[in-house]
């Protein structure tokens, strides 16, 4: 009952003309963010600022003006009250709502771009990601006004999204040269060296039940985005290396997959966008050819248990849900996200957003899983923007959604009585 309530409730949504958020002197909003509470929502801007407004009334609470030196990409909380940004001018900047006039600590280790920033609550550890390739791991709980300690634990070229699952057991990385790499079993304690993980076979991800009829063959010597040493695909003498662990995968195993991109007819493809169902049950991609003529959005189910041997053929995902996305706004990366039930969708579609769902009752996905690959539906479209949307994001506390578009609007849509 509370679903279908829930379920109505969205379907109900429509743009709420009241709230609009108007920020367009900050430049195009490249990302949202909201408090785990839903008492703050965080606007990430392309002219080196962060905006805070309360979602419920509307208010403007703070700009951070100049938060960066560059454009704001990602904000992420690690609680209520601590929240960081990353920016292209290479840093991350720690926050605290309660002093916003100066940053908690600047963290500085990035050579390029800062893309993504992940948090494990289990041991407060801060996972960034950047276009120099590299996956650092920063130590909350040693943090001072200098910074955080820091190493780098994983490096591939074209990297392009980092996230974790919500259990924290592995981390997914998109590559824009269509690769999606998957580190299982993941110990975010020990950093990984060239050859010093186990390593699976890549494979194709199928939308068929059938995964076993998939060939196996290693990664493409050219454009491959695992840092080794270039000279080819991977051996077996690399996958053979690390014996498993009581019948399970070993630690940190890595596992190279090209996700199969309806439409794509070998093409090629870049994974611009990347999010994890918050049950850990799926991952949601955003997909765009390399001829950047078509996008994608699609959800890929999680297919658990370990390969019989470490140099066993491995597919961990199986494309179950799809659909084409309006091709607009071309070079930019439009960044969708799941409901806090992971029952619906919502995807930047044009000038406004798609809300889609597995079925047209907003199901469980488990409770509709196809045999082959199926479209996803469309529960409800919403248009309120004047130019491109670039991200949109579902509150975690209420019935909610906010969308930020190029031109620097941000606005919000809740349910109408």
């Amino acid at each position: 009952d509370t679903f279908r309530a829930m379920t109505g409730l969205y379907s109900s949504i429509q743009p709420a003309d009241s709230v609009y958020l108007s920020t367009r002197t900050h430049g195009a909003v490249f990302n949202l963010e909201y408090s785990p509470d839903g008492s703050v929502l965080t606007v990430a801007c392309e002219q080196t600022e962060v905006l805070l407004f309360d979602p419920i009334s509307s208010k403007h609470i703070k700009t951070l003006s100049e938060a960066h030196e560059d454009c704001v990409n990602n904000i992420r909380f690690l609680d209520n009250r601590l929240f960081a940004t990353c920016s292209d001018d290479t840093t991350i900047a720690l926050w605290d709502l309660r002093k916003l006039n100066t940053k908690v600590c600047t963290l500085h280790g990035h050579t390029s771009w800062v893309k993504n920033i992940e948090f494990d609550t289990n041991t407060r550890l801060l996972v960034t990601s950047g276009f120099d390739g590299n996956v650092i791991i920063w130590d909350t709980n040693r943090c001072t006004e200098d910074g955080c300690p820091h190493k780098k634990f994983f490096h591939t070229r074209f990297l392009m999204r980092m996230r974790l699952t919500p259990d924290c057991s592995k981390m997914l990385i998109s590559t824009s040269s269509g690769y999606l790499l998957i580190l299982h079993d993941l110990d975010l304690n020990k950093s990984l060296e060239v050859g010093s993980y186990p390593i699976l076979r890549a494979r194709r991800t199928t939308s068929s039940s059938d995964t076993t009829s998939t060939s196996s063959s290693g990664p493409r010597a050219v454009g491959s985005p695992c840092h080794q040493n270039d000279s080819g695909p991977l051996s077996e003498k690399h996958m053979s290396r690390s014996s498993q662990r009581e019948g399970g995968s070993p630690r940190n195993s890595l596992e190279v997959l090209t996700p199969e991109v309806p439409g794509e007819r070998d093409r090629g493809n870049c994974i611009t966008s990347l999010q994890l169902h918050p049950k850990g049950w799926a991952t949601l991609l955003r997909c765009s050819s390399n001829t950047d003529d078509q996008e994608w959005t699609c959800v890929y189910e999680f297919q658990e248990g370990a390969p019989v041997r470490p140099v066993s053929p491995r597919c961990s995902l199986r494309l179950t849900h799809c659909i084409e996305e309006a091709n607009v706004g071309r070079g930019y990366i439009k960044e969708l996200c799941f409901s806090p039930d992971g029952r619906m969708i919502s995807s930047p579609h044009g000038y406004g957003i798609r809300l889609l769902g597995f079925d047209t009752q907003c199901s469980e996905l488990v409770d509709c899983l196809p045999k082959e690959a199926g479209p996803l539906q469309e529960i409800r479209s919403l248009y309120s923007h004047n130019d491109v949307v670039l991200t949109t994001k579902f509150s975690p506390t209420h019935c909610q959604i906010a969308s930020g578009c190029l031109s620097g609007r941000v606005s919000l849509y809740q349910p109408k009585f």
